[in-house]
C-alpha cells in the first residue's frame, strides 16, 4: 500500500470545502466512523479533490475512495463509470455504497470496508 500523490484540479478546492460544509446525512453518518483513524487506524479525508473530481472519502495510505451514491446517480451512471475508470487508472480502488444502505445498514457498510482493508493488508508481501 502506497501513499502516492494523485494530482487534482486546484479549482475544485473551494467547491470541496462547500461540499464538506453541506454534507448529506449519510455522508455525516459514515464520516463519524472514518474520521480520526476510527477505521482500523487509517486516516480518511472527506470531499477530497482527485484529478478533475471530488470524491466523498479518500484514504491515501490505502489508495481507497469510498463513494456514497444517492438517487441522482441513477441518471449519471455513464459519467460515474468514466470517473471511476479514470480514478482507478491511478491505482486507486473505489468502493460504492448506496445512500439508503448507509442510512439503514451502517454496520454492514463498515464491515464491508473493514473486510476490504483487511484483505489488502493480507495481500501485501512482507
Amino acid at each position: 500500500m502506497s501513499n502516492k500523490f494523485i494530482p487534482y484540479n486546484s479549482k475544485l478546492k473551494e467547491l470541496a470545502r462547500k461540499l464538506r460544509n453541506n454534507s448529506t446525512p449519510s455522508e455525516i453518518m459514515l464520516w463519524q466512523h472514518l474520521k480520526n483513524g476510527h477505521m482500523l487506524g487509517y486516516d480518511f479525508h472527506r470531499q477530497k479533490p482527485l484529478l478533475n473530481y471530488i470524491v466523498d472519502f479518500y484514504c491515501p495510505a490505502l489508495q481507497l475512495v469510498i463513494e456514497i451514491d444517492g438517487i441522482t446517480h441513477d441518471e449519471k451512471i455513464e459519467k460515474d463509470v468514466i470517473r471511476q475508470t479514470e480514478i482507478e487508472k491511478h491505482g486507486v480502488t473505489l468502493l460504492r455504497f448506496w445512500d439508503k444502505e448507509v442510512r439503514t445498514n451502517i454496520e454492514g457498510v463498515l464491515i464491508k470496508i473493514q473486510e476490504w482493508i483487511q484483505q489488502q493488508s493480507q495481500s501485501v508481501p512482507s
